[in-house]
């Protein structure tokens, strides 16, 4: 063996044992694939990935994603190796209490981490976002004599990813796409956490993936470095396909009794078979935690690199800039998620007299007004523009230039382009959703989706990730209620916005009125740690009388005193959305009646609970215990305003097919209803 290749060896190893004895040491984790796939994982970071160590928001770096996350120590060991801000006592501390190198990969947490992986599928359907976000940003940004972007994203998957379907989703719309920039290694190992994947899993991935539009490519052995790194060179050339190449490994490589066994997957070897593991390797069984010197300057040599591939750009980008000041500005601006200072100037009002309009379609208009102003905005919806209203007028498709030239039938006027801001997801709502979290991981954007609310539980997954990691991700959902009517509780979604406000981190928005919609549009977009939710009528709805009702800017705060009989009422009637009116309607019933009484609005439960107390007793005084809540949806929850005192209107079962109206009245939101149940919670001393 040459002196390169016994270094290289020594390299691989060093990956495969740093990760195994931290999870020996951790006594949990998985130690499978960064045994069977330290090569590969070797053969990209030292051979083609572009990063900085000490700078790992570059903007134009590759971007790599481990998308099988349980191998994260894999991630880690290259990450210490490479010289990011992870020391080898970080490695030691694997899996423990405010570790740095957490059970599964988490963005923001580790630097170098880019995704928040661990959720089977997730992370190579982000990827797929993140090679559309390349896409179009070096569309609109590149010019013939600077490339401001022009970078790769590299993808570690498995087979429990490949089993997902989030993943045919993702990958499927990417082939379409032709996203070409996208590469995504394959470790084929044949095993799954519960044994060998023959016994869910026997489809030919390579005629699966061809269908799809992407080059596949097969490494029959896992270790070889060589085949391997042409793989990815040829994978590279390929600008208009994205490039899957099934890496032909052994889990647990090395381990004498349980290499090729699902026994590698998720669970420490064992003290004995490391031993053994180590042995057949010819690596030292002590000390842990080894790094022969030689091996730690041949990866630090990505330091140099790394510097060397950021100083250039750099260099580019002050020559742009020096004669394109204005566009420079805008990239920063959008890399940055700084929104342009004058983006609220042009958002429509609804005035009183408006002729009534639901919520998406004023949401509709509010959207044209912030397209024009924001151009990193771009999303699309799950094939269902012409009902949810979230098309951005005259900014065209994202699609592939290659595809247009083909003339594909329905193809309608004009070149295809990556410039387009509008994304043809299909029907896609789980792939859509981790698409649009890949795009605002990427940066440079602020992505958006959209489908009916009763399909959000498609979405949950990546709904639940953009939480957690802290996306502006704005996830739109239309067709609220049991007011969609005739397509019966299918359709009607019950128990899905309680669902959401159960998500830590994720703002759950259902506007009155157009104006409320204006507000809840203008908190989404002001929202930079986290994901928003907004929430959309089919139905017509009034327009509220603001020169009566209490300004819609009070929306901010998440709930409001909307309107009130008098300053100390008997009785609080809470309500959101389209069922905000009918309330207000029963409440001026109430009050020529003699009663006083109060009407709430509460778009958003999250944002009014981060009041401080001093507000939140204002709107909601504790000594009135006389209240009651108002929503068409699962009434399980209410209960944290209402009081177990207060009374409670709302779903109890599924929907039904009739027209909306009747269906409001038949569930029993009426204003004559409400008028009665309130006279009844009076009534009983609440």
């Amino acid at each position: 063996m040459s002196g390169k290749l016994e270094l290289e060896k020594k390299c691989i190893d060093t990956i495969r044992f740093l990760a195994a004895d931290a999870i020996e040491k951790a006594k949990s984790g998985h130690p499978g694939m960064p045994l069977g796939a330290a090569a590969a994982a070797f053969t990209l970071w030292t051979k083609h990935l572009k990063h900085n160590p000490k700078n790992p928001q570059w903007p134009d770096r590759d971007r790599f994603v481990l998308s099988s996350g349980h191998a994260s120590m894999l991630l880690y060991s290259l990450l210490h190796l490479t010289g990011y801000n992870l020391t080898l006592d970080d490695i030691k501390n694997f899996r423990q209490w405010g570790s740095l190198t957490p059970g599964h990969p988490e963005y923001k947490h580790t630097a170098g981490v880019e995704v928040t992986t661990g959720p089977l599928g997730q992370g190579l359907a982000n990827s797929v976002g993140m090679a559309i976000a390349e896409a179009q940003l070096a569309a609109r940004f590149n010019t013939d004599s600077a490339k401001l972007i022009d970078h790769f994203t590299y993808v570690m998957t498995g087979d429990g990813d490949m089993m997902e379907g989030v993943v045919s989703e993702a990958c499927a719309l990417a082939g379409h796409l032709r996203l070409g920039k996208l590469i995504v290694l394959y470790d084929d190992n044949k095993v799954t956490l519960a044994g060998s994947a023959a016994l869910s899993y026997t489809e030919n991935m390579e005629l699966r993936f061809k269908s799809y539009g992407w080059q596949v490519q097969t490494v029959k052995d896992g270790n070889d470095v060589a085949a391997i790194d042409r793989a990815i060179k040829k994978a590279k050339k390929d600008a208009d396909r994205p490039s899957l190449i099934c890496v032909q490994s052994t889990i647990g490589y090395g381990a004498p009794c349980k290499q090729g066994t699902c026994d590698a997957h998720g669970s420490p070897l064992g003290t004995d078979e490391l031993t053994g593991a180590k042995a057949s390797l010819g690596w030292p069984a002590e000390p842990l935690f080894f790094v022969p010197e030689d091996v730690r300057k041949f990866f630090r040599k990505a330091l140099s690199r790394g510097k060397k591939f950021e100083n250039q750009w750099q260099e580019d980008f002050d020559t742009f800039k020096q004669t394109q000041p204005a566009i420079a500005a805008e990239f920063l601006r959008a890399i940055n998620g700084e929104l342009p200072a004058d983006w609220q100037a042009s958002l429509a009002e609804f005035p009183a007299g408006s002729k009534d309009i639901a919520t998406r379609k004023a949401s509709e208009t509010v959207m044209q007004a912030i397209a024009a102003k924001i151009p990193e905005f771009a999303g699309g919806s799950a094939d269902l523009n012409p009902s949810t209203f979230t098309w951005l007028k005259g900014c065209g498709d994202f699609q592939s230039p290659a595809t247009s030239s083909e003339g594909l039938h329905g193809m309608v006027g004009g070149v295809w382009s990556y410039l387009g801001r509008n994304i043809h997801f299909g029907v896609r709502e789980h792939a859509m959703g981790s698409i649009a979290v890949g795009m605002a991981l990427h940066g440079g954007f602020i992505p958006y989706t959209a489908t009916f609310l009763t399909f959000a539980d498609y979405m949950r997954p990546p709904m639940r990730l953009a939480a957690l990691m802290g996306l502006r991700v704005i996830f739109i959902f239309t067709h609220d209620s049991i007011g969609v009517g005739e397509d019966g509780p299918t359709h009607q979604p019950i128990e899905q916005i309680m669902n959401m406000r159960q998500v830590p981190n994720l703002t759950v928005i259902r506007p009155a009125d157009g104006n409320e919609t204006v507000a809840a549009w203008q908190m989404a977009l002001s929202k930079t740690t986290g994901p928003t939710v907004l929430v959309f009528s089919r139905q017509n709805l009034p327009v509220l009388d603001r020169t009566i009702c209490a300004k819609a800017t009070n929306t901010q705060h998440g709930g409001y005193v909307l309107w009130e009989s008098a300053p100390d009422p008997n009785i609080i009637l809470i309500a959101t959305g389209s069922e905000v009116h009918i309330t207000l309607d029963a409440a001026r019933n109430l009050a020529s009646e003699g009663v006083k009484v109060r009407v709430v609005s509460m778009p958003c439960w999250d944002i009014f609970d981060r009041q401080p107390q001093e507000y939140r007793y204002k709107v909601l005084p504790p000594q009135i215990t006389a209240r009651m809540s108002v929503e068409a949806g699962t009434s399980l929850g209410w209960e944290h305003y209402t009081g177990l005192k207060g009374k409670i209107i709302g779903m109890e079962g599924f929907g039904a097919s009739a027209p909306g109206p009747v269906l409001y009245e038949k569930f029993g939101f009426t204003a004559e209803n409400i008028v009665t149940a309130a006279k009844e919670l009076l009534k009983s001393g609440a």
